[in-house]
């Protein structure tokens, strides 16, 4: 059994030249094209108060706030909710940026959708997950829908599970090494950056879910799945599929 797994990896983990990663990692036309997901597969109308939890630097909260919804982002990151302030400032957006856990969001049948996007769900534990499914649960209206994207589920990372992976990002080098702890069904990564003679090591964990136990997770939340799909255009999801999209609805 693997006790040395640190369940609270991403507390100071977004910070510095990760920020700057994350940034440059993603085109401003995924960014559309997750949004039109969202707005699409929410049933979002003009006004609807939406939560991005958590929204990183508010990519998504962002490009869905200029498109008319009340925006709430959450993150535990203080680096991406300046980054995310200074991009509502200079684009003039009204959007309301917390400081939090994504456990710990306490509203109450305050908003009409919210999601979970950017590869956030596994961050936690099956119970850490349960808690945060049961906030996002609790936050949302009667009928309100919740979607979030999991490239991490089991159908998904199994099948192309490699040991070690690399990618330049813009000026940066970013390499990961991976191990599999069997027991806990988690991925345990270090990742190291590079850009000239700076060099930053950091650790992170992901846990592996099969789709049988996200349903299970959901529905312990109050959230019945509606549709499971391996694409942003909503096609179908499969074994081998690059990435999970979900989309529930609170009961």
């Amino acid at each position: 059994m693997c006790a040395a797994i640190n369940r609270e990896w991403f507390d100071g983990f977004f910070e510095g030249l990760i920020v700057e990663m994350w940034k440059t990692a993603t085109s401003p036309e995924q960014t559309r094209l997750e949004a039109d997901f969202l707005e699409r597969e929410l049933q979002l109308r003009q006004g609807d108060k939406v939560f991005d939890v958590p929204c990183g630097f508010g990519r998504h909260t962002l490009e869905l706030a200029r498109r008319g919804y009340q925006m709430t982002g959450v993150d535990l990151s203080p680096s991406m909710i300046r980054e995310a302030e200074e991009a509502s400032a200079a684009g003039s957006t009204s959007t309301l940026w917390l400081n939090s856990d994504m456990r710990d969001i306490a509203w109450d049948s305050e908003f009409d959708a919210g999601y979970c996007f950017g590869n956030s769900f596994g961050y936690l534990d099956r119970e850490g997950t349960l808690t945060f499914l049961k906030a996002a649960s609790r936050a949302l209206k009667q009928g309100a829908r919740f979607a979030f994207d999991f490239g991490l589920v089991a159908e998904c990372i199994l099948p192309r599970f490699q040991q070690r992976e690399w990618m330049q990002v813009g000026d940066i080098l970013f390499f990961e090494e991976n191990h599999y702890h069997l027991w806990e069904s988690c991925i345990e990564t270090t990742y190291t950056l590079i850009r000239g003679a700076e060099t930053v090591q950091r650790k992170g964990v992901q846990w592996v879910f099969t789709v049988r136990e996200v349903i299970g997770l959901l529905a312990d939340a109050g959230l019945r799945t509606e549709a499971l799909y391996k694409s942003l255009d909503s096609q179908p999801f499969e074994k081998g599929s690059y990435v999970l999209y979900v989309v529930a609805v609170k009961e």
